[in-house]
């Protein structure tokens, strides 16, 4: 078999086990501080966020990719826009749309592979996506993906960070954390997901191709390869942090608090 075969059926494999453990994570996903909103403070704090990078909505057409339970849907519709979420793990999708209808949203949620997503040329006014790029097989052709199908002038937000690099002082929270856990010390957070399927996320991470970390310039570099323009990284997203930390241990906000996290903007030339 050729290179190109063997890397193909590679991905492929990868592609099926990042779809398998996304579609074991819905029935918990909206139990942990960082995925879902848990207070107006923090839908406040994402709704400015959004607002600064792509304005008020106005009935523009928005795609959230790899929407997950809709969770960053439901932001962009606060804010004006049709929204279309796409993702690729029916149970993340089942429970996004339970979650329009009962909160009376006119939100549309597909499947599709947001590296290959099928939707037609020069469509939509803005993309959006959360914690996706980190997590990507090939980001060459996802970022060339999105730029088709924005229209042209159109904007998208990257919000994401590098989950992969863990600094020494993070380290050190981390450990004295276990420690005051184990002493009765600290209370533990929440474990929304069981240990092996942590372990099977943790062998998914060592092989997508941000295996080493999804720095800010490094993404902004590769967006502007695939051909967008403008690129701004905004690193200040401490008042979203802030509202979350309530819900974490002392230790864990303050080794969240010094992760590499981000938001990206870019825009499609023309318009």
């Amino acid at each position: 078999m050729s290179e190109t075969g063997m890397a193909g059926r590679h991905n492929y494999g990868l592609r099926e086990e990042i779809k398998a453990y996304w579609s074991a994570r819905a029935a918990t996903f909206d139990l942990s501080p960082g995925h879902e909103i848990f207070s107006e403070p923090e839908r406040i704090a994402w709704h400015r966020l959004i607002l600064k990078h792509l304005g008020p909505g106005d009935g523009r057409l928005a795609l959230d990719l790899a929407s997950g339970t809709g969770v960053i849907s439901h932001l962009m519709d606060d804010l004006g826009f049709k929204v279309t979420g796409l993702d690729w793990a029916e149970p993340m999708l089942d429970q996004a749309r339970a979650k329009a209808e009962a909160r009376g949203r006119l939100i549309s949620f597909r499947m599709a592979d947001v590296e290959h997503t099928m939707e037609p040329d020069d469509t939509y006014d803005v993309i959006i996506t959360r914690h996706l790029v980190w997590t990507l097989v090939d980001p060459e052709a996802a970022f060339a993906e999105w730029v088709r199908v924005l229209k042209p002038g159109g904007t998208i937000l990257i919000v994401d960070g590098d989950f992969v690099n863990v600094s020494r002082m993070e380290r050190m929270l981390k450990a004295l954390a276990r420690g005051m856990e184990r002493a009765g010390l600290l209370k533990a957070d929440p474990q929304h997901a069981p240990p092996e399927l942590m372990k099977n996320h943790g062998d998914i991470v060592s092989r997508v191709h941000f295996s080493n970390g999804a720095r800010a310039e490094l993404v902004a570099s590769m967006l502007g390869d695939a051909g967008f323009q403008g690129m701004t990284i905004d690193t200040n997203l401490r008042e979203i942090h802030k509202t979350q930390a309530k819900h974490w241990n002392y230790l864990k906000t303050l080794s969240r608090g010094i992760q590499h996290r981000f938001a990206i903007s870019a825009r499609k030339p023309g318009g």
